[in-house]
């Protein structure tokens, strides 16, 4: 279930680095996080949507390794970030 457009592009504002940014790690990890909420939110209703279930098991995943490379790399990026998202680590 993708995002609408609209939501999709107020994630993106509010995280890029600079005007053209699209694809920066913190754009990718909170884009993820907005559809990985939208996911948990679906399965609360349909815990049978098994499919749905494997898909956002891999966006977690995916969203970890990013998350690890920016701690990696950028520390102090990676804690306004997860700060700013209010993401568990």
């Amino acid at each position: 279930m993708p995002l609408d457009a609209q939501k999709k592009t107020e994630v993106i504002q509010a995280n890029r680095r600079h005007d053209k940014d699209s694809g920066s790690s913190e754009v990718q990890i909170a884009v993820l996080t907005e559809r990985i909420r939208h996911l948990t939110e679906h399965l609360k209703a349909a815990p049978k949507d098994y499919s749905t279930r494997r898909g956002l098991q891999k966006m977690v995943g995916q969203r970890s390794a990013l998350l690890k490379y920016l701690a990696r790399t950028e520390a102090q990026r990676y804690q306004a970030l997860v700060a700013r998202l209010g993401i568990r680590r």
